[in-house]
């Protein structure tokens, strides 16, 4: 048996919103490859994302906004077969065609059937390379090229569905998963831990609630101050919390590669915090991880970090 489970689906390739637009196919294709060439992918147990239910998505959305993203994805499906346009713009940032309503269900049913799979113990983690991201996608809208909160429907849906009673989510992506916080805020059975460059997008950073410690740190950072900050304000909060499971927002664009943000992290950073959190995991939660990608935009920063998050994963 593989200690990691690897989720995606070719839906989540089909997903794109414009020529030039950072959050591409391409992203994915760059990780496949980059798997396939260092042998990393045999070692990990390949499975296809599921459709997400309706029901399981209102554990994070509002149904209005799930209904609101379904309607247009439809017209888009009929205005595309009478030449009409080939998106729809949710903001600035964020658009649909005529294959996203597809891509989002196997995005946020790859987390859930990660979830299913970790706490079944057929694995001890696994990682869904899917997209589009979902950290900023707040309970009762998209945004910042997220449809809908993966890791923030799993964590749910693992102490609804499940009955854990208490599960973390970690995001070290470069950008402030507001939306994440948004969903979970207040909810004590939840433990949000992140970093994140500030001032950035999202504007106002974290809001804050007694279940977050979430840790804005100023342009040029690099990893070794981000590593001390975690020492010193993740992990001993986290450890108080005692995680039955441990839910990653994995973006890898605070790498210094990475022209959307401005951080200094490398692999090894990544490593690094991976490995924190798998200890973790394993004194506390029977080493149950399930780790969703986020942001990454420079392809091969992004492929060579995935893969160093993944070898940690699965103990390679």
């Amino acid at each position: 048996m593989s200690a990691t489970a690897y989720f995606t689906h070719p839906d989540c390739h089909k997903h794109e919103m414009g020529p030039g637009h950072p959050e591409c196919p391409e992203r994915l294709a760059a990780i496949e490859d980059r798997l396939l060439i260092t042998g990393v992918g045999d070692a990990l147990d390949r499975r296809e994302a599921p459709l997400a239910s309706l029901t399981d998505l209102e554990l994070g959305h509002d149904r209005m906004m799930i209904a609101a993203i379904r309607g247009l994805g439809d017209q888009l499906a009929d205005d595309i077969e009478a030449g009409g346009p080939r998106y729809a713009q949710l903001d600035p940032d964020t658009a649909l065609n005529a294959h996203t309503w597809n891509a989002v269900l196997r995005g946020a049913g790859a987390a859930l059937a990660a979830t299913d799979a970790v706490i079944a113990g057929e694995v001890e983690n696994a990682f869904c390379a899917v997209r589009p991201p979902g950290h900023h996608a707040c309970h009762d809208r998209a945004m910042g090229f997220c449809v809908f909160n993966n890791v923030a429907i799993a964590a749910k849906y693992a102490l609804e569905r499940h009955g854990l009673q208490r599960v973390a989510i970690v995001d070290f992506d470069v950008h402030h998963g507001n939306g994440t916080e948004d969903i979970i805020r207040g909810d004590d059975r939840i433990l949000m831990a992140s970093f994140y460059q500030h001032p950035f997008y999202p504007q106002g950073g974290s809001r804050g609630g007694d279940n977050m410690v979430n840790i804005p740190v100023p342009a040029y950072t690099k990893g070794a101050a981000v590593r001390e900050l975690i020492e010193a304000m993740w992990m001993p909060r986290l450890e108080a919390f005692k995680p039955e499971m441990i839910f990653i927002s994995a973006g890898f664009d605070a790498h210094r590669d990475d022209d959307l943000g401005q951080l200094g992290l490398d692999e090894q950073d990544y490593a690094w915090i991976t490995q924190r959190l798998k200890d973790l995991a394993r004194r506390h939660a029977k080493g149950r991880i399930v780790s969703s990608l986020e942001g990454g935009y420079n392809l091969s920063a992004l492929a060579r970090s995935v893969e160093a998050h993944i070898r940690v994963l699965a103990d390679l």
